[in-house]
């Protein structure tokens, strides 16, 4: 059994010119990484690794849950592919993920992760939110070979609130 969770980043600023992938988390952002991450804590089975897009406002929202989780340096990753916008190019990172690990939590981007949540799910959603959580099921012990998982928990910060 393979289990994944996706995370959409939190809000972030658009107050200053910076580029993409350096902007940061607005403090709404913020408080949704802990409202959320507080909430999966009861949802969530360890071991867990976490892997995240390198851009701030991913990473910001990445650290959030690996604070309020207790995750070991060690299972937190930084993997620069992960800065993408394309369904394929996230799925194909996931597939390509040791079969050592059976839980892995991704935190990255849109449209990539509302277009891989209704890829993979059985739960149709419109969007995925800023800091949303999906997490589903897979019956397999192959990361190449997951396809028509259960979605078994769908976290969104103005359901939280």
């Amino acid at each position: 059994m393979k289990r994944l969770t996706l995370v959409r980043h939190g809000k972030s600023s658009w107050e200053e010119n910076l580029p993409d992938d350096k902007r940061p988390l607005q403090k709404r952002g913020e408080n949704d990484g802990e409202l959320v991450s507080k909430t999966f804590k009861s949802f969530l089975s360890k071991p867990l690794l976490i892997w995240s897009s390198p851009a701030i406002r991913a990473l910001e929202t990445a650290k959030i849950f690996k604070r309020n989780l207790n995750i070991a340096d060690e299972d937190f990753i930084v993997i620069n592919s992960l800065y993408t916008f394309n369904v394929n190019d996230l799925f194909n990172q996931i597939k390509n993920c040791d079969n050592s690990i059976d839980n892995l939590m991704i935190f990255g981007h849109n449209p990539a992760t509302t277009n891989l949540v209704n890829l993979l799910g059985d739960t149709y959603l419109d969007n995925v939110p800023t800091t949303g959580l999906t997490m589903f099921d897979f019956k397999t012990d192959s990361w190449e070979k997951i396809e028509n998982g259960k979605t078994i928990l769908s976290l969104f910060p103005k359901n939280l609130r």
